[in-house]
């Protein structure tokens, strides 16, 4: 597509949608990797109300290339893409939504990228995974696991009934899933703690949950760092970062949207550059 004014092509545009989503450090990453690419390319961060993804994405007009999806749309966008790759299908979310020629195609990159932040960091062979919140990053976490040899899946959330839509995904993973209450004490010791709960929910308890698991992932950022990522490194845990996750999904996104790759510490580096700044604000 050209730009009327000057006939040449029309820049690419792509952004991250949720609600809130002022806090996301995606722009400052994909940003970072289209410098590193020499593309000229824009990322947005757009706040889009509950339910009305659908309505926001039939406006965009051809030269919107791609979406990063994030709460609460990430199952939302399964419903309005016209193709759904396998992996976003299994998971029940998407946080992709590719554009172009008219087809909205929606893929899930937090599979792929949370086993890779995992095995950045050397863990491996995890039987009982436990994970605290059951929304649709928990079902990522789910099929990402079992290429860890996961058997077993906790799931601790603050109101079981509403736990059946991961837990059946997980099931569908090939794990045995158990729902139990957060006000329930630990019988285990797991091999890995996943929290996709905001930092007060986990922090409070941050160190009973490091005591209870041989490794831990908070997939949360904000605040940086976590209260329950600076409890596994006091305890000297093998611990992954919501960071480290953010920047792996996004490497395939942005190799997805563009075709193009760079390596993960141009996006990791950009993030924590971002925070840094935003911690030396007064």
């Amino acid at each position: 597509m050209a730009d009327p004014r000057t006939g040449r092509p029309a820049r690419r545009r792509c952004a991250v949608v949720g609600h809130p989503v002022a806090h996301s450090l995606s722009p400052v990453m994909h940003r970072a990797a289209y410098a590193e690419l020499g593309l000229d390319w824009t990322f947005d961060a757009v706040d889009v109300e509950p339910a009305g993804l659908g309505a926001w994405v039939e406006r965009l007009d051809p030269t919107w290339r791609g979406l990063a999806v994030t709460a609460p749309h990430k199952r939302d966008a399964l419903e309005l893409a016209d193709d759904v790759s396998d992996v976003a299908a299994a998971a029940g979310g998407a946080n992709t939504l590719l554009l172009a020629d008219g087809v909205v195609r929606a893929d899930n990159t937090d599979v792929p990228g949370t086993l890779a932040a995992l095995q950045e960091a050397g863990i491996a062979d995890v039987p009982l995974v436990r994970v605290l919140g059951a929304g649709a990053t928990a079902s990522s976490v789910a099929h990402a696991v079992v290429g860890l040899g996961a058997r077993r899946m906790e799931l601790v959330v603050r109101d079981v009934a509403r736990a059946e839509t991961t837990a059946a995904s997980a099931r569908s993973a090939g794990l045995e899933v158990v729902v139990r209450s957060s006000d329930a004490p630990f019988v285990d010791v797991a091999d890995l703690l996943v929290s996709t709960v905001p930092e007060d929910a986990a922090g409070a308890r941050s160190h009973e949950l490091v005591e209870s698991a041989a490794a831990v992932f908070d997939v949360v950022y904000d605040p940086w760092p976590t209260r329950l990522l600076l409890a596994a490194h006091e305890a000297d845990r093998p611990a992954v970062s919501g960071l480290d996750l953010l920047a792996h999904q996004a490497a395939l996104q942005l190799a997805l949207m563009t075709g193009s790759r760079v390596d993960v510490d141009v996006l990791r580096d950009a993030a924590l550059a971002e925070l840094s700044a935003a911690r030396d604000v007064p």
